[in-house]
């Protein structure tokens, strides 16, 4: 492959990747609600450190293992098929997941701006959720033009994302600044920070959804072929990245909670939105969408890129079809691109709703692939503090997982999570059993 990517490339990439949706959204519906300013901000905090952790584990991986496919191959070549499946099979869901999720996201945007009038042919309810053919039309048109980006090649693609990015920091930042001038810090001392008490059962809420926040680190890996310098150089691009993601959601909760009280937060569709159209007005609001806008697109792009050509190494790898390693002269998996269009195509018609219930997974899963690479490289480690890092990322991982599954946590997944996280693993394991005794 042609190596085609530089440090701000990358940088682009995972920033684009972890600062989504979410980032605009969470403020109003979980952040302000659950867990208010300070709490929220400690839990950001206290999960980009432990992402710092984890990455450990990643770094000795980039200097062990400089292949496509990330934790997926490295966890093939070191503990066998089985397990680099369990791997693969976890991060093709979490991945995959969260393109659709932004490509409707698109469909709230142009609601935000158009209302209702956007709203014809009512198909069903899924989930409680209305499904209209306007909406599956508007988010397959953004899917069927980020697969048409990323097939002319990651040059192509990394050079878009490399714009929206930039306008996603320098537009966050002005509405900030902004809603610091008109509004002062009356609102937000008085429900925030007044009274305010530390309560970790509301950090933890924070922490148990970070690997989903910043999976999006782990797009460097997927495409360690394709940069214009030492892989394990990376490192300090993932961190940077993390901690600009942990600003970014900050700023953004910040903003919310300078016009809102929680109660007033949760009762708004887009509390966000909200602040800003009415302490900034239509020109902040509209600096707001387009950072909005180019938070999806990069989402959409970045793990785009990361799910096709995690499923080209599958298929190197011969976990699924030849097919899907093939290659155009860009270095392009086309059929791997192809294929997680269709599936993406397929996901707005079983509503939002069902959607977020399988993104609300991606933790879980992304837990998963982060204690195999940190297990695998505290065999690689070469000092006693390398070792104790990776250990650290171990138990971080291990303490991500038990978040997020146990009865009693306060990061517990809900029952429709719990039940497609089970039935997805009951569909890898039949997938697994039959393909390998296909192919045996």
């Amino acid at each position: 492959m042609k190596t085609t990517l530089n440090r701000f490339d990358i940088l682009s990439l995972v920033l684009g990747s972890i600062i989504g949706w979410g980032a605009f959204t969470l403020p109003g519906i979980k952040f302000l609600p659950e867990s208010g300013v300070i709490n929220t901000t400690i839990g950001l905090l206290l999960g980009g450190f432990a992402i710092i952790f984890i990455q450990k584990g990643y770094h000795i991986m980039m200097q062990q293992h400089a292949e496509d496919g990330g934790g997926f191959s490295y966890t093939f070549k070191n503990l066998g098929k089985m397990h680099g499946f369990i791997v693969g099979w976890s991060l093709i869901l979490c991945y995959l997941s969260i393109v659709p999720l932004n490509a409707t996201a698109f469909v709230l945007i142009v609601k935000i701006l158009f209302g209702t009038n956007v709203e014809w042919f009512y198909l069903y309810d899924i989930a409680g959720y209305p499904v209209y053919l306007s909406e599956v039309l508007i988010a397959s048109m953004v899917l069927i033009l980020f697969a048409i980006l990323n097939i002319r090649g990651l040059r192509k693609s990394s050079n878009v994302q490399n714009v929206m990015v930039l306008f996603l920091i320098i537009n966050i930042a002005i509405v900030f600044i902004a809603m610091l001038f008109d509004t002062g810090s009356a609102t937000i001392s008085t429900n925030y920070i007044k009274n305010y008490t530390l309560n970790l059962s509301e950090i933890a809420k924070v922490v148990a959804i970070i690997p989903f926040l910043f999976v999006g680190f782990d797009i460097i890996p997927q495409v360690a072929t394709q940069l214009k310098f030492k892989p394990e150089k990376a490192t300090w691009i993932a961190i940077i990245s993390v901690f600009s993601g942990v600003v970014a959601y900050s700023i953004l909760t910040i903003v919310t909670a300078l016009a809102f009280s929680p109660d007033q937060a949760k009762q708004l569709d887009w509390a966000l939105g909200e602040a800003v159209l009415t302490h900034v007005g239509s020109i902040g609001f509209l600096l707001l969408i387009i950072a909005l806008m180019t938070a999806v697109s990069g989402g959409i792009n970045g793990f785009m890129i990361s799910s096709s050509r995690l499923l080209a190494s599958l298929s190197v790898y011969k976990l699924c079809h030849p097919k899907y390693k093939k290659l155009t002269r860009n270095a392009v998996p086309v059929n791997s691109v192809l294929f997680i269009t269709a599936i993406s195509l397929l996901a707005p018609w079983f509503g939002r709703e069902v959607i977020i219930y399988i993104v609300d997974m991606s933790s879980f899963l992304a837990a998963i692939a982060y204690f195999y690479v940190c297990l695998i490289s505290y065999k690689y480690a070469t000092t006693k503090w390398d070792q104790w890092l990776t250990f650290i990322g171990i138990m971080i991982s291990i303490s991500f997982i038990l978040l997020l599954i146990l009865p009693q946590s306060p990061g517990k997944l809900s029952t429709p999570s719990l039940l497609f996280m089970g039935l997805w693993g009951i569909i890898g394991f039949f997938y697994y059993r039959s393909y390998t005794k296909k192919h045996a």
